[in-house]
């Protein structure tokens, strides 16, 4: 069974409750050590893309379609 404080705590942040509902391996690793918070929220971050290699490539992808379409609109002037 969860202790209270851990599932206090993912009623608090629902994005780490709903990866733990996904991950459901997660349910166990709290269940057993329920110190593994800090974890869950570098796996949960890397599940929802926020870590920064993964926020850099984002906009990195949408410079690159930017500068697509600024190409394609000077071909279509043309």
């Amino acid at each position: 069974m969860m202790q209270a404080s851990t599932y206090h705590f993912l009623q608090q942040n629902p994005k780490f409750a709903h990866f733990v509902r996904f991950n459901p391996v997660w349910y166990r690793y709290l269940t057993r050590d329920p110190y593994r918070i800090m974890e869950l929220e570098k796996a949960s971050k890397q599940f929802y893309g926020k870590t920064f290699s993964q926020q850099v490539d984002k906009v990195g992808n949408h410079v690159q379609m930017v500068n697509m379409l600024i190409n394609l609109s000077e071909v279509m002037r043309d």
